[in-house]
């Protein structure tokens, strides 16, 4: 490679390129989520190298892994990004935040048990503010956040979630969300007050896609009990979810934040012994965009409306 000029320029939109392939693995996972093609991704990853004079990537088998001099390069891309979140907020502080745009990505159940509330007290304190919210969670929710589709991320901690270390990211803990176990009406153990998770061991299982956060988070739960679920149903909806087990075709793990779509089911929920299952649900901005207004009003009210939920 060329040794590095003393006009050593970058183009950040390579070194966005360059940190989602640290973040997804391949070429090919990589352009499916900034909807490019591999060869696209090659061309700018290529083209990143040449303005650092320093190669990015090397063969690993069929796919590629990350030098050192990318590893280097992608600890100063996330200085680089909070930095330029940190000037953005600046000058949304300068003009009081009082108008502008916000975007919430969230899980499906933080949209039906956290969202409505937040919002509604959101209206009122940012009355000419516009908030747009878009289901999404990770890893596809936190490449949204990088590539600013998304300002504020509410998410569950689960494996596809970056980790508390991640400094892309200012994040902070909202609430945990317990899990209760939901059975029919009729279920041999829906008069018991408490039920020990090896109990369902051998009963059929209703549970979420292993790559949403419910779906990785109940087969996790299981396993720590001891079993492997029977998964006669793979639904995300919790409208479909909650059917299905009234329907008697299956026992579920559903949090309390969509408690209220089982209001008006037979179906019984059912606390489990010990300490009960649960998932800790957080909200991030990009590192340096904290100072925002708009983002630092809804940050402070989803808190508040997390901290009225567990109250």
């Amino acid at each position: 490679m060329e040794p590095i000029s003393e006009t050593f320029t970058v183009d950040l939109r390579r070194l966005t390129v360059l940190r989602e392939l640290q973040r997804r693995g391949t070429l090919a996972r990589t352009a499916e989520a900034l909807h490019l093609t591999p060869s696209a991704v090659s061309q700018q990853i290529a083209a990143l190298a040449r303005e650092v004079g320093a190669p990015l990537t090397e063969r690993d088998g069929r796919g590629v892994r990350l030098t050192g001099q990318a590893r280097v390069l992608l600890a100063h891309a996330d200085l680089i990004a909070a930095q330029l979140e940190r000037a953005r907020a600046d000058l949304a502080a300068y003009g009081a935040g009082g108008r502008g745009s916000v975007t919430i990505g969230c899980f499906s159940s933080g949209i039906l048990g956290l969202l409505p509330g937040a919002m509604r007290a959101l209206s009122a304190r940012l009355p000419h503010v516009r908030v747009d919210v878009v289901e999404a969670e990770p890893p596809d929710l936190f490449t949204a956040l990088d590539a600013g589709q998304v300002d504020v991320a509410v998410a569950v901690d689960f494996a596809a979630a970056p980790p508390h270390t991640d400094r892309r990211y200012t994040r902070t803990d909202l609430f945990t969300d317990v899990l209760d176990l939901a059975v029919p009406a009729g279920h041999r153990l829906a008069g018991r007050e408490r039920v020990a998770l090896r109990d369902l061991a051998t009963d059929p299982w209703i549970v979420g896609d292993a790559r949403s956060c419910c779906g990785a988070v109940a087969r996790s739960v299981c396993a720590a009990a001891g079993f492997t679920p029977d998964i006669r149903h793979a639904v995300n909806d919790w409208g479909a979810l909650a059917a299905l087990v009234e329907a008697g075709q299956g026992v579920a793990l559903i949090p309390r934040l969509v408690r209220p779509l089982y209001a008006h089911r037979r179906v019984t929920l059912l606390t489990t012994e010990g300490t009960p299952p649960s998932r800790n649900v957080f909200v991030a901005v990009r590192a340096g965009s904290e100072g925002d207004p708009v983002l630092t009003a809804v940050r402070d009210q989803l808190r508040s409306t997390a901290a009225g939920l567990i109250s």
